[in-house]
């Protein structure tokens, strides 16, 4: 495991407490529901779960692939930073009729021992963990030999690929920690990712059902109370006085209504 200093340590928990104030902020189960929720089947056929299958949902959010996994029947853990999504994913476990466990941890430091699992997926989950090649490696990790792995990424010219870069350009730059999550969408950055891992992996790209609203303004108004990275740059924009350029990109961009494109990575650990 790399060995990082006390400084380092720190600027990383801070990023981690931020994601997670940022994720725990408005209404995500609403958001997940209204325009991710088509996904998570996709990813758990395309990895082809079956009865008995010990499967981790990383960054699992409100259960989006973990729910899936569990009506396929697999034995399933879903992982997340932010656990005050839980309790939704419960009640939609709950109206599901199927069983999860839910657990807090990080996507760079899974809770969990080597050879865990026969599936490990994630939604639209992991690419938003800071180092890319340190969460890369915990997902291969925990994978046994022979195991399955499914990944669905925002495109970075996708739909939200474009909206996460033009919010980004209100807000003060990253740290130099966070690798942009928009690289998890490209077949050459996730290739070099899991190079030593064992996994060999294949790429096909699809399209996330963009969600409807009666207008535009309907649009605006849900996404900015209930979406928290976008909840958190409103109230900085506002602060600054740039929430009217940024109002006016968004405008723009729900007009387009451009296609909601993700890099589905799907790949199997080489048996020993």
């Amino acid at each position: 495991m790399e060995t990082i200093n006390a400084s380092t340590l720190a600027e990383l928990a801070k990023l981690k407490q931020g994601a997670r104030a940022t994720w725990a902020a408005g209404d995500f189960p609403a958001i997940a529901e209204r325009t991710l929720w088509g996904v998570g089947p996709r990813i758990v056929q395309a990895v082809g779960v079956s009865p008995g299958d010990e499967v981790l949902d990383v960054a699992c959010g409100t259960g989006n692939a973990a729910l899936r996994a569990a009506q396929a029947g697999g034995r399933v853990v879903g992982v997340d930073l932010t656990p005050e999504l839980f309790d939704a994913g419960r009640r939609l476990a709950a109206e599901a009729g199927v069983e999860i466990d839910w657990v807090q941890g990080d996507a760079e430091e899974l809770p969990f021992e080597d050879e865990s699992f026969d599936v490990v997926v994630s939604t639209f989950g992991c690419m938003f963990a800071p180092r890319h090649k340190v969460t890369a490696n915990e997902l291969a990790r925990v994978l046994r030999p022979g195991g399955r792995l499914g990944i669905a990424s925002w495109t970075p010219e996708g739909g939200t690929g474009t909206f996460f870069k033009a919010v980004g350009g209100f807000l003060p730059p990253p740290s130099p920690l966070a690798e942009p999550p928009l690289l998890w969408g490209s077949e050459a950055h996730v290739e070099e990712l899991f190079d030593d891992t064992g996994i060999q992996l294949e790429f096909t790209r699809d399209v996330a059902t963009s969600p409807e609203f009666e207008s535009t303004e309907a649009a605006l108004e849900f996404t900015t109370t209930k979406f928290g990275p976008l909840i958190m740059a409103r109230q900085l924009t506002e602060s600054t006085g740039r929430w009217p350029e940024l109002r006016a990109a968004l405008v723009s961009m729900f007009e387009r209504n451009d296609p909601q494109e993700y890099l589905v990575t799907l790949g199997r650990k080489a048996n020993r």
